[in-house]
C-alpha cells in the first residue's frame, strides 16, 4: 500500500501520499505490449503520436461530470519504468518469437518525452471534450493507454456522483462516506473515499483513506455493539467523571432516573424500554463523553399503539381518556438515548446525536427532531432541540431527493453501496484514441457517428455569456487564433450541419495547461482540499437547468468553422465510395 510523506506548502503541512505500488506499467492490457512489439518489429520507434482521452456520454442521466484522477496518470508517469521482474515475467509471458533487444527496448523506456495537456482537475467537463492529449513517441503513448484510463474513468465516475450527492442534499447536510465494506476491494474502497471527498462529501468512515489522503474520519457504532449488552450487571464501569465537581457519578442510576422522568414527557412505558440498550448506551457514552453518537433503531425507534382502548393500565398511566388512539415511544432507542444525553449534560458533556438505520426516515427524524425540541425546552437546554440526527439505510440519490420533499429533519446522511458502487452507472465509459500521427491527423469512421473522433491537435476554451455563467465549450485546430472576449465567433456542432450559432463571450477560459513535460510534472499541483473547492467552483459556472436531477439542459460542446471543416473534408477523404448496381 502506498506510503505516507509530509510537504510544507505556505508555511502548513500538506499530506500527500505516494501512489499505490500496483500502479505500475504492467496494471495493462496485454494487448498493449504486443502492439507495441509489432510497432518496434515494423520499425515506428521514431514515429510520434497524439492521442486524446475523452468521454461520450455524461453519467447518472445528468448533464456534467467532474474530471478527477489527473494527479494520479501524472504520479504514474514520474515512476514509469520497467523493473527486472517485469522484464522477466513478459519473457515468461509472451511468444518465444519475441525478439530480445524488445526487451532491452522496453527497459530503457521512460516518459521523459511525453507531453501531457489537460483539463484542470476537479473542473467539470463535457462529452468530446479531451480531458487529457497526451503527445510523444507512439510507441510509450500506446503502452500507457489502459493505466491512464483505469486511473480516470473511476475516479471521475466517483467524483461525479459524490457531486450529485451533495447537490441533492443541499450544502448544509453533512455527508458521510460509508462505502468500504460494499466497495470493490480495498483499491475501490480507497479510490471511492478519496474521490468521494473531492466530490464534496464532508468524511469518510474509512481509517486509511483518513490517514493517507488526510480526510476527516467519523464513525458510531454498530447494532452489535448494542446487543453485545444485556442488563446493567455487564458494566464493568458505571461512573463518569463530573467536569463541574471533578468527582465520579453513577451515570447509570442518572441515566435510568432521567428515563423514569422522560416517559411522563414522551408518554412512553420505562418498563417496556431495553434495559440492554441503555446498558450500552451509557457504556459508549462513558467511553466517548465528548463524542456520543448513538444507534438508536437496534430495537426500536418508536412504535404505534393503535388499540390503547384495550390497554387500560398504560392508558391511566399516560394520562389518555378511553378509547383514544396516539402515537407513543415504546421500547425506544429514542428514549434511552435522550436519558443517557440528559444524564451527560448533568456531568457538564454534550451528546452529539444519533443515527438512524431503518424504517421511515423522514417521519422519524421529524419525530426525533420534535423529541429533542420537548426536552430542550422543557428542561431549558438550548442545545439539545439541535442535536444531530444521522440517517443511514442504503440511501441513493433519489432516496435525498424524496426525503427532501417529506422535510425531513436530518443533518447528516451515511452513505455507502449506491455511491461507492456507483449502481445507478458503474462506469463513465472514457476512451483513448490516436488523432495524429507524425504530424499527420487521423480519423476514426463508424457508422455510429458518436463514434467518430475528431482528429488532429486541438486545444478548448470554455466561452461564458453575459450572465456570467458558461455558455459553450468550443474546440478549435490547435493552429488556431483563440477566441476573443467580445468578439463574435461562430460555433458548430461537430457533424450536425445546421446547427451552428454565433457567440458573444463576455469571458474566455482556456481549458487545457501542460502537467507533464521533459520527464517532470510542470507547476505544483493543488492538494485534495483545493481539487474540492474546484469541484464546488466550476458547479457554480453552470446554469440550474444543466444541474438539476430531472431532464436537465444539454450543456452545448462545439467546434470551429475551421475544425468541422477539417473534420469533414478528412472524413470525406477517408470514407470509401459505394457502388451501385
Amino acid at each position: 500500500m502506498a506510503e505516507m510523506k509530509t510537504i510544507a506548502t505556505n508555511g502548513d503541512i500538506a499530506y500527500r501520499c505516494r501512489q499505490n505500488g500496483i500502479i505500475q506499467p504492467l496494471l495493462t492490457d496485454l494487448y498493449q505490449i504486443t502492439m507495441a512489439y509489432a510497432y518496434w518489429k515494423s520499425g515506428k520507434i521514431n514515429d510520434v503520436a497524439v492521442f486524446d482521452l475523452f468521454f461520450r456520454k455524461n453519467p447518472f442521466q445528468g448533464e456534467f461530470t467532474i474530471f478527477a484522477g489527473l494527479e494520479e496518470c501524472l504520479k504514474f508517469l514520474q515512476k514509469f519504468h520497467y523493473s527486472d521482474s517485469d522484464i522477466e515475467y513478459l519473457k515468461q509471458t509472451l511468444p518465444p518469437t519475441i525478439e530480445q533487444e524488445f526487451f532491452e527496448f522496453l527497459r530503457q523506456l521512460t516518459a521523459k518525452d511525453i507531453t501531457v495537456y489537460a483539463i484542470e482537475e476537479g473542473s467539470v467537463v463535457f462529452p468530446r471534450v479531451p480531458l487529457l492529449r497526451v503527445d510523444g513517441p507512439l510507441i510509450i503513448v500506446q503502452l500507457i493507454e489502459t493505466t491512464l484510463l483505469t486511473l480516470v474513468n473511476y475516479a471521475s465516475l466517483m467524483a461525479t456522483n459524490a457531486a450529485r450527492y451533495r447537490m441533492a442534499a443541499g450544502k448544509n447536510i453533512k455527508l458521510l462516506e460509508f462505502g468500504l465494506r460494499r466497495a470493490q476491494g480495498p483499491d475501490g474502497g480507497l479510490s471511492a473515499s478519496k474521490y468521494c471527498y473531492v466530490g464534496g462529501f464532508d468524511g469518510t468512515s474509512n481509517v486509511l483513506a483518513g490517514k493517507l489522503f488526510h480526510i476527516p474520519v467519523r464513525g458510531t457504532h454498530a447494532h452489535s455493539y448494542i446487543t453485545s449488552f444485556s442488563d446493567f450487571g455487564e458494566l464493568q464501569t458505571r461512573k463518569l467523571r463530573d467536569r463541574r465537581t471533578n468527582q465520579d457519578r453513577d451515570l447509570v442510576a442518572l441515566s435510568t432516573e432521567w428515563r423514569h422522568q422522560l416517559s411522563s414527557l414522551l408518554h412512553a412505558l420505562p418498563e417496556e424500554a431495553s434495559d440492554g440498550e441503555l446498558a450500552a448506551l451509557v457504556s459508549f457514552a462513558i467511553a466517548f463523553p465528548e463524542g456520543f453518537v448513538a444507534l438508536v433503531d437496534t430495537y426500536d425507534v418508536q412504535r404505534t399503539i393503535k388499540s390503547i382502548k384495550h390497554m387500560p393500565q398504560a392508558r391511566s398511566r399516560m394520562g389518555l381518556g378511553p378509547g383514544q388512539l396516539r402515537l407513543h415511544l415504546k421500547r425506544s432507542g429514542l428514549l434511552n438515548f435522550c436519558s443517557v444525553a440528559l444524564a451527560l449534560n448533568n456531568l457538564g458533556y454534550r451528546a452529539i446525536g444519533i443515527r438512524i438505520d431503518s424504517g421511515d426516515l423522514a417521519y422519524l427524524s421529524n419525530k426525533a427532531r420534535e423529541v429533542f425540541r420537548t426536552i430542550a425546552d422543557k428542561y431549558d437546554i438550548p442545545w439539545f432541540a439541535d442535536m444531530m440526527i444521522m440517517a443511514s439505510n442504503d440511501i441513493n440519490e433519489e432516496t435525498i431527493l424524496s426525503l427532501n420533499e417529506q422535510e425531513h429533519k436530518i443533518d447528516c446522511f451515511g452513505i455507502g453501496t449506491h455511491l461507492v458502487t456507483c449502481q445507478r452507472q458503474p462506469a463513465l465509459g472514457c476512451v483513448y484514441k490516436m488523432v495524429e500521427i507524425n504530424n499527420l491527423p487521423r480519423i476514426k469512421l463508424s457508422q455510429d457517428v458518436g463514434k467518430v473522433t475528431m482528429p488532429g491537435k486541438k486545444t478548448a476554451f470554455r466561452l461564458f455569456g453575459a450572465d456570467g455563467h458558461a455558455l459553450i465549450d468550443l474546440l478549435q485546430r490547435s493552429i488556431e487564433t483563440p477566441p476573443e472576449v467580445g468578439q463574435k465567433v461562430l460555433c458548430r456542432h461537430p457533424f450536425q450541419e445546421s446547427k451552428r450559432a454565433y457567440v458573444i463571450p463576455t469571458r474566455v477560459e482556456p481549458l487545457f495547461k501542460v502537467y507533464w513535460e521533459n520527464g517532470q510534472i510542470v507547476g505544483e499541483l493543488p492538494g485534495l482540499d483545493e481539487v474540492r473547492h474546484r469541484v464546488q467552483t466550476s458547479l457554480k459556472t453552470l446554469r440550474q437547468d444543466h444541474k438539476r436531477n430531472l431532464n436537465p439542459t444539454p450543456y452545448k460542446v462545439a467546434v470551429s468553422d475551421v475544425l468541422y471543416n477539417f473534420i469533414h473534408d478528412l472524413w470525406l477523404q477517408n470514407a470509401p465510395i459505394g457502388e451501385l448496381s
